[in-house]
C-alpha cells in the first residue's frame, strides 16, 4: 500500500466492510461532519489543546450543521436518527474528545433534560436558542463527594414562599463558566429534583478547573450555589434519580460512538506513519511486530463499530435497554484507550508531541472512560443484569 490518503487508510482498516452497513443518508450526514472536522478542527486542535483553549467560535458552525440537540425533535432541533447522531459523534471525537463533549453536554445532557422533563413553557423558552447555539447549557449533577453515587448528593433545594432556594456545590461541570442556563439537580424534601437556573442568578458561581492533563480543549468547572433563588416554574417535571439518569444514558450512547472515532483516528495516524517511516532500510509497517499491532487495532475498532451500530439500530427501533448502553460504553472506551496508547508506540518519540494525535486521544480518553460512569460502575450494572444481584452497596 503506497497511497496513504485518509480515505484509503479507512478502507484498509475496515476489514468487515462496515461502511456498507450505512445508508446513503447516514453517510452523507457523517461526511458533512467529517469535512467540518477536517477544515475547522484538525488544523488547530494541537494549539487549542496546548493552550487549554475551547474554541467558542465553532459553536455557530456546529449549530448550523444541526449538531446541537441533533437527536431531538421540534423546537429547532434537527430530529435526526440515533445512528446519524452516533456517526456525527464519532467524527467529532476523531477531531478531539473535548469538541464532542461540548455537543454532548449541550444536547445529550442539558437539552435532553429540558426535552424529556421540561414543561412546554420551559421547552419554548430554552430549546430553540440552545439548538441555534445562542444559549449554552450545562448539567449540574456530579459533586465533590458524589461522583459515581449521585444519590449521595449534598446539594439541597428548599421551598421559600413561591420559589426555591438552592445551596450546594458541583464539580466537573462541563461548560458551566460559559453557560447561560444550568440544569441543577438537588435534594428536596420529596426527593431529587431538577431546576433550570440562569447562570446570572445571584449566588451562582462557576470557576474553570485549571492544570488538567486531559480534555484541555474543553471546559470543566467547579460550581458553587449559595442561596440561589429560583421561581417555582424553574423546576422540571420529574422526581428522583431517573431524571438525571435518563440524560446520562443519552450521553453514554454518544460516548460509545465517540470513542470509536478517537480509536480510529489514532490507528489511521499510526498506520500512515508506519507506512512512511523507514528504519533498517524498510518501512516499519513491514515488520511483523508492527503489523501485529495494526491488526489488533483494526479488530478492536471493527468490533467497537459493530457494537455502536447495533446500539444505534436498537435505539432507532425503540428497543434499547439501559444495560446495553453500559456494554458499549464499557467496551468501546476501554478498547479506544488501549488503541491510542499502543498507536503512540509506533510513532516512537515523535508520538509524545502534539504533531500526532494518539497520545492526545489517550489523555482525553482517561476522562471519557471516567465520566458518565466509570468502568467499575458499568461492570456492576452488567453484573446485576446477569446475576440479578446488585453489588453497589453492602
Amino acid at each position: 500500500m503506497t497511497d496513504t490518503s485518509a480515505a484509503d487508510l479507512r478502507r484498509a482498516l475496515d476489514l468487515m466492510d462496515i461502511e456498507s452497513e450505512f445508508t446513503d443518508e447516514e453517510r452523507a450526514g457523517r461526511d458533512r461532519v467529517r469535512d467540518f472536522v477536517d477544515r475547522r478542527i484538525r488544523p488547530h486542535i494541537a494549539d487549542w489543546y496546548d493552550r487549554a483553549h475551547f474554541p467558542r467560535e465553532l459553536i455557530p458552525e456546529m449549530a448550523e450543521l444541526g449538531l446541537l440537540g441533533m437527536h431531538l425533535h421540534g423546537y429547532g432541533c434537527a430530529g435526526r436518527s440515533a445512528v446519524e447522531y452516533g456517526l456525527a459523534m464519532a467524527e467529532l471525537e476523531a477531531g478531539d474528545s473535548g469538541i464532542r463533549t461540548f455537543v454532548s453536554v449541550q444536547g445529550s445532557l442539558a437539552m435532553s433534560a429540558i426535552a424529556k422533563h421540561g414543561t412546554e413553557a420551559q421547552k419554548q423558552r430554552w430549546l430553540p436558542g440552545m439548538a441555534a447555539g445562542e444559549i449554552i447549557g450545562c448539567f449540574g449533577l456530579t459533586e465533590p463527594d458524589a461522583g459515581s453515587d449521585p444519590g449521595g448528593m449534598a446539594t439541597t433545594a428548599r421551598r421559600d414562599g413561591d420559589g426555591w432556594v438552592i445551596d450546594g456545590s458541583k464539580r466537573w461541570i462541563g461548560l458551566a463558566s460559559i453557560a447561560d442556563v444550568a440544569v441543577v439537580w438537588a435534594r428536596a424534601e420529596d426527593g431529587v429534583r431538577g431546576f433550570l437556573v440562569p447562570t446570572d442568578t445571584p449566588g451562582f458561581t462557576a470557576v474553570p478547573i485549571r492544570e488538567k492533563l486531559s480534555m484541555r480543549a474543553s471546559i470543566q468547572c467547579d460550581v458553587t450555589l449559595e442561596g440561589v433563588r429560583v421561581p417555582a416554574d424553574a423546576m422540571l417535571e420529574v422526581r428522583g434519580l431517573r431524571g438525571p439518569f435518563s440524560c446520562l444514558n443519552e450521553a453514554r450512547y454518544g460516548i460509545a460512538w465517540g470513542a470509536v472515532g478517537a480509536a480510529r483516528d489514532s490507528a489511521e495516524q499510526a498506520l500512515a506513519y508506519a507506512l512512511a517511516r523507514r528504519q533498517f532500510d524498510r518501512p516499519i509497517a513491514s515488520f511483523q511486530l508492527t503489523q501485529r499491532k495494526i491488526v489488533e487495532w483494526a479488530l478492536e475498532i471493527q468490533k467497537a463499530q459493530l457494537l455502536a451500530l447495533r446500539l444505534g439500530r436498537l435505539k432507532d427501533a425503540g428497543r434499547l435497554e439501559h444495560h446495553m448502553i453500559s456494554v458499549a460504553k464499557l467496551n468501546n472506551t476501554r478498547a479506544a484507550i488501549e488503541i491510542a496508547r499502543d498507536a503512540r508506540t509506533v510513532l516512537g518519540g515523535n508520538g509524545v508531541t502534539l504533531e500526532y494525535s494518539p497520545l492526545r486521544h489517550a489523555n482525553n480518553l482517561e476522562s471519557v472512560r471516567t465520566y458518565e460512569g466509570t468502568d467499575e460502575v458499568h461492570t456492576l450494572i452488567l453484573g446485576e443484569r446477569i446475576t440479578g444481584i446488585p453489588a453497589f452497596r453492602g
